[in-house]
């Protein structure tokens, strides 16, 4: 990979803010990235590779980061936080459930034997796509905040499950890797909250503010990027050590400078970076040699929205059950894992990939749906001071 392929993923990824720019839209930032990488990569013009070793790395530093993002959005030490996560957890499992029985009857459908792996694909959320996309047009409330404990739970338990669907015989290894990084989690949560209580970690702001050194950006990256090896060698998604330590902070509390250090690192660059190669690793022309393989991405994609939207019932403004249904790290991976094992059929990995983008775009519209009738409570994103500040409340 050269600097002038990256300059050219850093240029069509303007396409995100040029799509978002105009207000009325209420278009999310990230769509515009997606599609600059589908236009651009393997499906139509072919200029971005996304096969390429150092943009793939690249794209997973940025996604590990962007879920490290996702993660200390979520109020942690918001007492409504509990509630929020007994709801989510109610309509992950209805999701779930409804995804079950439209799995099998799709399967049955097309004589096929992945009726678990669709259940899997249809039940689950992606916190990567759904919470940029939030956060992006404002949206804030009581049901975003429900909404954002949803679709976390539901990602974390399809990456868990996904093994049991499609690769029995590794899913117990991959269980403990998840566990493990849990377990790193829940530690360093215990080692932050112990410097925040003896001032430790305030000395060491004052000294990096002082001295310009950004000892907490460093530190945080180091890391990151610690529990994303582990991770990887547990072969479990780095989303999960992204999101965990991310919520980790959040629990402790980050400080305003390090959020907006944050902010333009993964927003600025590696966002981007990520999203364009997704897009880019799509191959919607495997789909036309195998024709009812379109049918098949057309079912899983408008069966994982009808089984979200069906939280309705529950409670859930409609446009929020909707945008539930993203699906994006799953899809791929199931896709990936499933040519490895061998279960796929001609053409059965692109129509995974087909029923993921129709979810995106219901999302996105319904994303654009519920900013335009101001859905929840829409505020002006916080503006700090340029000094850094205590951790937050």
């Amino acid at each position: 990979m050269s600097f002038v392929e990256l300059s050219l993923i850093c240029v069509v990824a303007l396409l995100g803010p040029a799509l978002a720019a105009k207000r009325s839209w209420h278009l999310p930032l990230v769509l515009g990235e997606l599609l600059a990488g589908v236009g651009f990569g393997v499906s139509f013009l072919g200029w971005v590779d996304a096969g390429n070793e150092t943009l793939s790395f690249l794209a997973d530093i940025g996604f590990a980061l962007m879920m490290f993002v996702a993660g200390t959005h979520v109020p942690m030490r918001d007492s409504t936080i509990r509630s929020a996560a007994g709801k989510g957890a109610v309509r992950a499992a209805v999701a779930a459930v409804l995804a079950g029985a439209l799995g099998v009857s799709v399967a049955l459908g097309f004589g096929s034997a992945n009726g678990p792996l669709y259940a899997v694909l249809m039940a689950s959320s992606s916190a990567a796509l759904v919470l940029p996309v939030v956060d992006s047009l404002r949206l804030k409330g009581p049901s975003v905040l429900e909404l954002t404990a949803q679709v976390a739970i539901a990602d974390v338990a399809a990456i868990v499950a996904l093994p049991l669907a499609i690769d029995p015989a590794n899913a117990g290894p991959k269980a403990l890797g998840a566990l493990a990084v849990a377990a790193c989690a829940v530690l360093l949560w215990a080692v932050l909250r112990h410097f925040e209580r003896d001032g430790s970690r305030q000395r060491l702001h004052d000294v990096s503010e002082e001295r310009k050194f950004a000892l907490e950006l460093r530190i945080q990256l180091s890391i990151l990027f610690a529990l994303a090896g582990l991770a990887v060698a547990a072969h479990v998604s780095i989303m999960l050590a992204g999101f965990a330590f991310g919520l980790a902070v959040s629990a402790v509390g980050e400080p305003r400078r390090l959020a907006r250090q944050l902010f333009a690192l993964n927003d600025g660059f590696l966002g981007p970076v990520f999203f364009v190669w997704l897009g880019a690793s799509i191959d919607l022309r495997q789909l036309a040699g195998h024709p009812q393989m379109i049918l098949l991405g057309l079912l899983l994609g408008v069966g994982a929205v009808a089984a979200h939207a069906a939280n309705r019932l529950t409670g859930l403004p409609l446009p929020f059950a909707a945008a539930s249904a993203a699906q994006l790290g799953v899809p791929v991976a199931a896709a990936t894992i499933g040519r490895g094992v061998g279960v796929l059929a001609p053409g059965e990995d692109p129509a995974l990939l087909l029923g993921a983008l129709i979810t995106i775009g219901v999302t996105t519209a319904a994303a654009a749906w519920a900013a335009r009738r101001a859905v929840g409570d829409l505020r002006p994103p916080d503006r700090p001071s340029e000094g850094a500040s205590p951790a937050q409340p």
